[in-house]
């Protein structure tokens, strides 16, 4: 520290220190001022141990709303009663992160990812409303999701900036995220954030999956997506540098992912994570309808086998997680603890009332949650302006229809769509999907294409039986794809079919359903040989014959796979050459066409499902 003293002062210093000498001192009388660097006794911190608490959300999707009606939980409360819950909404988020941080010391306030698209609040609002609920929250980070990216970088700008008209500045962190300065979000993130936690810091990095993001979301050509452990290594390494020996990686890469990052990483204490939607606790393993993929907290080990302590929080507003992590006073991880805590709506017939109160009560993952009143009120804003637009029923569903991506994979919300119905064929929706492009979808001459090929990612929701609306086709089909036609050879269509399977599903909604065309699946035999006899069948027809190799077949899909989008890359060379007709026809509009014409949807035949027999892939151990 520099100090300002007049000359005589300072020769009346030098005296001092040379009294015990023969030096003769010359006093210079003059009243200019000089610098003199001082030694000041610098205030180190008391490295002491730390009791922090992380509450964390993810993947809320546009999911504002509370969950109910056929989406609704029914939980055995004893003696065989049977009680069905309504639950999520993000004023119930609101809510309960508010309860933690009255409840907690030391709260950290954390939102993993894909906080938009996904449902009819992003296609009515462009983010407006996520980013105005998310403000209620004032989050300490949010990490950037590879849904972030759907509509671009110029789409993500408009959510950020959305999101700093409030007045929370929440860092927005994309540590393997690079752009250039032509980027229309170029200064709008940043690697890491270093919060101070109870007079402590704590430094959070964010990462988003890099391949994923790139073949199945749509950023600019100039935005790129580093290899995640790479990334996370180096900012780790700078934080700790800088003095921060506490850290969190805020990923959104997925639970597995997550899991094998950790291993190959030093100096990681916490992953918060998202993108897989996992469901983690112990506790939910006794509730039906719900299936938990590990423990909550999980924990595993870094590379020097130092503990890690990893949670995600499910998907849809409908759960929060409240983390409890202890450091000693070397910023190591003693012990992580806590609750994921699934939000109830106590709107329940009142004659279970009782009964269904005693179970909450007896379940620590289970929560009774009012709605926050300021978010209740700001959404009903919103919510009356997209009742009003998307309200009018188009038709029916005559039965409930299964939402899958991967055969087997149990994506499914509804009873009778479990893992072991659809492991058969896989999903019904997608297909219908499918097989709605094929027969609505048309080129300039007025011709529907020979087979369709759809991505089941593209593909959002199950269908339960009754009315569907315009804003259920919406929600279904929430993206803003456009339907393509190409013209391909048989060998080609192979092709494609192979690739979507290809590197052990970079996203499992990369999962092709077909119409005109099916095929075995075996994803244990070798890259190029796990999807085998290749059928076709004409519109109308019904015996199925092998594919030409060489034959020249159209094919219908979406503009997002038609450039190469999920490892779809015959796509895009096929479109590269020339051989694409946008038809500029948005991919929800078949089918609302379809409903319109039809009225009504049920399930699709079984010998027209494009799987025609499918083998799980068997994983060591």
């Amino acid at each position: 520290m520099l100090k300002h003293l007049p000359l005589v002062a300072l020769a009346a210093a030098m005296l001092s220190a040379c009294e015990d000498t023969e030096t003769e001192v010359i006093a210079i009388p003059v009243t200019e001022e000089v610098e003199v660097q001082v030694p000041v006794e610098v205030e180190v911190p008391e490295r002491v141990p730390l009791s922090m608490t992380i509450a964390h959300v993810n993947d809320h999707h546009s999911n504002l709303d509370e969950i109910g009606g056929f989406g609704a939980l029914t939980f055995d409360v004893g003696g065989g009663e049977e009680v069905d819950f309504n639950y999520g909404s993000f004023p119930r988020v609101v809510s309960k992160i508010k309860d933690i941080r009255n409840d907690k010391d030391n709260v950290l306030k954390l939102h993993a990812g894909d906080a938009i698209t996904g449902d009819l609040y992003y296609i009515a609002f462009d983010g407006e409303a996520d980013a105005d609920m998310m403000n209620l929250v004032c989050f300490d980070a949010f990490a950037l999701g590879n849904h972030e990216f759907d509509d671009g970088d110029a789409g993500l700008a408009n959510f950020l900036g959305f999101l700093a008209d409030g007045f929370c500045n929440t860092p927005v962190l994309g540590a393997n995220v690079q752009t250039d300065a032509s980027s229309p979000i170029a200064g709008l993130f940043q690697a890491s954030t270093i919060k101070e936690i109870g007079g402590q810091e704590v430094g959070i990095v964010g990462l988003v999956a890099a391949q994923k993001t790139k073949n199945s979301s749509n950023p600019d050509e100039t935005t790129v997506f580093e290899d995640e452990a790479t990334a996370a290594q180096r900012e780790i390494d700078a934080l700790t540098a800088a003095g921060v020996d506490k850290i969190v990686l805020l990923t959104h890469i997925g639970y597995d992912n997550d899991l094998a990052l950790a291993s190959t990483l030093t100096g990681v204490d916490v992953i918060v994570g998202g993108d897989s939607h996992t469901l983690l606790g112990a506790d939910f393993e006794t509730l039906g309808g719900l299936n938990p993929q590990g423990d909550y907290p999980t924990i595993t080990q870094d590379a020097a086998g130092n503990t890690v302590c990893v949670v995600q929080a499910f998907q849809f507003s409908a759960v929060v997680g409240e983390l409890d992590v202890e450091f000693d006073e070397d910023g190591n991880v003693t012990a992580c603890s806590g609750t994921p805590h699934l939000l109830l709506s106590d709107e329940i017939d009142p004659a279970s009332f009782m009964s269904a109160t005693t179970f909450v009560e007896a379940n620590d993952s289970l929560s009774f949650v009012s709605p926050d009143p300021e978010a209740a009120v700001l959404l009903e804003l919103f919510d009356s302006q997209v009742d009003a637009e998307f309200s009018e029923v188009i038709g029916a569903a005559t039965e409930d229809l299964c939402f899958e991506r991967v055969p087997g994979q149990g994506r499914s919300s509804l009873v009778g769509c479990e893992p072991e119905v659809t492991i058969v064929n896989g999903g019904d929706v997608p297909q219908l999907v499918a097989q709605v492009y094929r027969e609505i979808v048309r080129d300039l001459d007025g011709n529907t294409a020979d087979i369709s090929i759809q991505n089941s990612g593209g593909v959002r929701t199950d269908l339960p039986e009754g009315d569907l609306t315009l804003g259920d086709a919406f929600n279904l089909l929430p993206f803003d794809n456009t339907m393509v036609i190409l013209t391909m050879t048989g060998a080609e269509v192979a092709a494609v079919i192979e690739e979507a399977v290809a590197d052990g599903f970079g996203s499992s909604g990369a999962y092709p359903y077909a119409s005109g065309l099916r095929w075995d699946a075996d994803l244990n035999q070798p890259a190029g040989s796990r999807m085998t006899n290749f059928e076709v069948r004409a519109l109308g027809e019904t015996d199925w014959t092998a594919i030409d190799p060489a034959a020249t077949y159209t094919v219908v899909t979406n503009s997002f796979a038609a450039a190469g989008g999920d490892g779809y890359d015959t796509f895009e060379t096929v479109s590269d050459d020339g051989r694409a007709f946008d038809t500029q026809t948005r991919y929800v509009d078949p089918f609302v066409d379809f409903l319109e014409i039809n009225g009504t949807i049920s399930k699709p035949p079984v010998d027209s499902f494009s799987t025609r027999s499918f083998v799980p892939e068997v994983t060591a151990g």
